[in-house]
């Protein structure tokens, strides 16, 4: 692959990020986040190909399209203000979840548990290794919550995963938090 292609890509895709998840400027985006394949191809000024290898390649798989690849959208991470709502898989079997955050967010995640912020969900991992990825993007000191699913689940909490693997729910109450690392 030559280098132009490689950075145009990954500009490409960060743009396509901000598009699908926080601003869709003039794009047709549903309810459901879907906008047409072509519309986005033309905003990025990319070929199909190059969209593929996009959305095969991101790391976080953080991008999907529908059966017949029509459409595309960000599986989640979506700021309120669009007011896509996707209709997730509810998990009915929860277990223990994590979040990675950094020191200077510990006190006030204990006092009053995570939250979604400006988005529709709270994003937490499957194992600890991929907590302290999400970490590292925040800081250097890196902390790890386990989440007790379970008991949230009990408790009457929905908690939900999305296409590629993400678990969302709306809160965290800092009783379900148990800082391990």
């Amino acid at each position: 692959m030559k280098k132009d292609d490689y950075y145009k890509r990954i500009k490409a895709s960060v743009r396509m990020s901000y598009l699908l998840r926080h601003n869709p400027e003039d794009l047709n985006m549903d309810k459901d986040g879907w906008v047409s394949v072509s519309s986005i191809l033309e905003k990025l000024r990319i070929s199909k190909a190059d969209l593929d290898i996009i959305v095969e390649n991101n790391d976080k798989k953080r991008f999907g399209y529908n059966e017949d690849e029509t459409k595309i959208r960000a599986h989640q991470g979506h700021s309120k203000k669009i007011g896509v709502q996707i209709r997730y898989k509810e998990v009915q079997f929860p277990t223990d979840y994590y979040h990675g955050t950094v020191l200077m967010n510990l006190k006030s995640i204990e006092e009053n548990g995570l939250h979604s912020g400006n988005r529709d969900y709270v994003h937490l991992s499957k194992d600890i290794r991929t907590a302290v990825n999400v970490g590292n993007r925040h800081g250097d000191t890196v902390i790890v919550l386990k989440i007790d699913g379970n008991q949230m689940k009990r408790d009457g909490y929905k908690i939900y995963e999305s296409d590629n693997g993400v678990i969302l729910t709306k809160e965290v109450p800092p009783k379900y938090l148990n800082r391990i690392k």
